[in-house]
Formats: C-alpha cells, structure tokens, sequence
C-alpha cells in the first residue's frame, strides 16, 4: 500500500539527507518511498492535458478466415476503428479509417476487393464530419500518423490543410508496388495526392519515435502484416498509457499467440513485432487495444460523446 505524505515531510527528509554531518537514515524503504512518490507528485505537476478520442468509420463484412488465418469460411463483420488524440501542442489524428468516398460507392472507391471486404459505412462516418461533432476543424489537425497505408486506414490522407503525415517509408514505397497477394489492399488514389506533406520514419532507426517529444505519443515500428506497419503508445493523466496495436493484433486471438492476422507480408515479423507490443504493455502496465476485434472494441468508451484522458 502506498504511503501519503505531505509537503512537510519531503521538506523535512531532504534536510536530514543533504547535511553531510547527519546520521544516515536507517530505513532505506522509507526514504525510497518518499523519493517515489515525490517523483510522482512532480510528474503529475509538469503532465499536459491530453485527450484520447476513439472513432470509426462504420465496419467491414468479411469472412473469418480473412481476419484470422486459416479459420473458417463463416461470416464475420468487424470494426474500422481510428482515433484523435486533443494535444497542446497540435491535434492529431491516427489513421481515419475508410475514406469518405466509400459511403457514396464503394464499388467506384474500391473495385473487386469489396467482393472480400464489404464497407457498411454511413454517409456521415467519415472521419471529418466525426471531428465536426466534437467541434473540431480540419485546419486544426497538426499530424497524421499512418500506422500503414491499407484501404481501410487511409482515410484521413489529405483532409486536413495543415497537416503533416507521419508514416514509415518502407510503407509508402511498398504502397506504391506492392507484391501481388497485397495489392488490393492499396487504394493509391487514397494517398497518391498531390501537395501533401510527408514525413517519412525509418524503421529500426527511429524507433519508439517520440512525436512531441514529451513522451506522450510515442510510434513504434512493428512490421509484419505490412513492411511498414507502425502502432502507437499514448501516455493519459488520469488513465494510463493506452496501447493501439491498430494492425500488428487484428484481434486478441492474435494477441494471445491463437492466430495470425488474415493478411500478412511476413509471418515472422508479425509475430516478432507482437512479442515487442507486450513487452511495452507490460512494462507501462497499458491498456490494450487491438485493430479490430469486434467484441474487444465493444468494451471501449466511443466518441463523440466519451474520450479517455
């Protein structure tokens, strides 16, 4: 049980332990305490105010065997999840989901491949006029992150004026050649824009990507159901750290080593980069939140009318 003290205290202990000529104190467990949950207090002083909003653009009719490999043939409808993160120092926004043109024809937006994943998105479930609801302007939006450049996560290309977008350049090279068993999976109209503002990570070289540099959002490099899939670790005040997978874990069967994802570029990777994810959950002691398990998703607040902070 952890041990309150007051402003007193902290005061009182750093006399005793800075006078060279005191005795040393003999309970080392008592002043570890102290010294922690001053740390505490003074991280809790200098935290900034973020807000963790999480969205989607309705769902996506499938079969199982896509989502977890080698399953069967039954039915099975999944989330499209993407989220907005409210920052001091500029808004961001991670994926968008589908691209709005999917509500109008998803057949003219997205070819054959809706024989396979079929959109049920409503006209205004686009990540834009989702923001609107909760009064915020396309301007307004800073960056956003690609955790990789798939049909269902590139929504959010080239609808905000200000915007730079982070992504891993083994991604958007791939993107624009991508190996036949993937190549559905790419819409390039989506982010094949002219005037956008890139900035591109270089996998293992810049890992663990601190964004603003306060250790609030931080991407990480978790290749496998694409060459340059990236998750996202995002540090809340009152809730924690919150783990977005987005890809790197379709669902918690694949986070729990059941299944692989329905599409994978490597095998290997994949499974590598989700023994990487749970070190970071362990250690940061984070909320979970995997790309697109449907049950899982359930149990998360949703905006607009929820966010975690």
């Amino acid at each position: 049980m952890s041990i309150q003290y007051k402003n007193s205290d902290y005061k009182n202990f750093e006399n005793i332990i800075s006078d060279n000529d005191q005795k040393v104190v003999e309970n080392f467990s008592l002043k570890e305490e102290i010294l922690k949950e001053k740390s505490f207090a003074q991280e809790r002083a200098n935290s900034i105010d973020i807000r963790l909003y999480m969205f989607q653009t309705g769902t996506l009719k499938t079969k199982l065997k896509y989502i977890k490999m080698n399953q069967s043939n039954e039915d099975f409808e999944i989330p499209v999840p993407w989220f907005y993160i409210k920052h001091p120092k500029g808004d961001v926004v991670i994926d968008g989901g589908n691209a709005k043109e999917v509500s109008i024809d998803m057949h003219d937006h997205w070819g054959a491949v809706v024989a396979a994943y079929e959109p049920v998105m409503g006209k205004f479930e686009n990540c834009i006029d989702q923001l609107h609801n909760i009064g915020v302007q396309p301007k307004n939006i800073r960056y956003v992150l690609q955790s990789h450049l798939h049909l269902d996560h590139s929504g959010g290309i080239g609808r905000f004026p200000n915007a730079t977008h982070i992504v891993q350049r083994k991604e958007y090279d791939y993107a624009f050649n991508p190996d036949w068993f993937s190549k559905g999976a790419y819409i390039r109209k989506d982010f094949d824009k002219p005037g956008l503002n890139w900035q591109f990570l270089q996998d293992t070289k810049e890992d663990f990507y601190d964004l603003y540099g306060d250790g609030s959002i931080i991407i990480i490099f978790t290749p496998g159901h694409s060459p340059g899939h990236q998750s996202f670790l995002v540090r809340l005040n009152n809730t924690g750290y919150v783990l977005l997978t987005i890809d790197a874990a379709y669902t918690l069967d694949h986070w729990h080593d059941k299944a692989l994802p329905g599409l994978v570029c490597s095998s290997v990777d994949s499974a590598n980069s989700v023994k990487k994810l749970k070190r970071v959950a362990d250690e940061k002691k984070a909320i979970v939140v995997t790309g697109h398990d449907p049950e899982a998703w359930s149990s998360f607040k949703k905006a607009p009318f929820f966010y975690y902070d």
